[in-house]
C-alpha cells in the first residue's frame, strides 16, 4: 500500500495539477513527505515555513486584523494560509497547517489543537464555499506525535478531496497500470 504523499503525488500527476504547501507547527515536515515520493517534482511547486506569526501575514497575505485578533491558531488562518500559498507559488492545490505542538499553549489553545486547510478549484471541493475546506483536529501525544499526526492529516485531507473527483478516465489509467484489476 502506497503512503498517503505518493498517492497524492499520483492523482495530481494522473490530473496535471501542482500543489504548494504552507506549514507552521510541521516545520516542513509535509514538503518533506511530499518530496519523498519519486517523481514528486512534476506536481510540487514550493513550500513556505511561516513558522512566525507575523510571517503568515507577509509571506501568505493571511489578514492582520485577523491574526490580531484570534492569533495564529484559527480555522480562517488556516484556509488563508492555504490560498496564500497556492496563489504565491502558483499551485491549483495549495494546503496549510496551524496549531499548537507544544509544550505550552499558544493563543489560548491547548497543546494538540491544530487546523489543516486545503484550497483548490472551488469545483473540485465537495461541500466547500470557496474551494476551501478546514478540519479541526485535538491531537494527544508529545510534541513528535502532534506534528507527525498534523503532518498525515492534511495529507488525507487532501486525499480526501482528490480522491472524491476522480473521473472515470482516470479510474481507467489505474486499472491499465494494475494489469487490468
Amino acid at each position: 500500500m502506497s503512503s498517503p504523499a505518493a498517492e497524492v503525488v499520483r492523482l495530481l500527476t494522473v490530473r496535471d495539477m501542482t500543489l504548494a504547501v504552507a506549514e507552521s507547527l510541521t516545520g516542513g515536515l509535509v514538503a518533506a513527505e511530499i518530496t519523498s515520493v519519486p517523481g514528486a517534482s512534476r506536481v510540487f511547486r514550493g513550500s513556505v515555513t511561516a513558522y512566525a506569526t507575523e510571517l503568515k501575514q507577509e509571506l501568505l497575505g493571511v489578514d492582520a486584523a485577523l491574526l490580531a485578533r484570534n492569533g495564529a491558531v484559527d480555522p480562517q488562518v488556516a484556509a488563508e494560509m492555504a490560498a496564500g500559498v497556492r496563489e504565491a507559488l502558483g499551485a491549483d492545490w495549495g494546503i496549510a497547517t496551524t496549531g499548537v505542538a507544544g509544550p505550552d499553549p499558544q493563543d489560548g489553545q491547548p497543546v494538540g489543537t491544530v487546523y489543516v486547510a486545503v484550497h483548490g478549484p472551488s469545483s473540485a471541493l465537495s461541500g466547500s464555499a470557496g474551494g476551501r475546506k478546514v478540519k479541526r483536529l485535538r491531537l494527544n501525544g508529545d510534541r513528535t506525535e502532534i506534528r507527525m499526526e498534523s503532518a498525515r492529516s492534511v495529507l488525507a485531507l487532501l486525499l480526501e478531496e482528490l480522491a472524491g473527483e476522480q473521473t472515470g478516465n482516470e479510474r481507467a489509467q489505474d486499472t491499465e497500470r494494475n494489469g487490468g484489476f
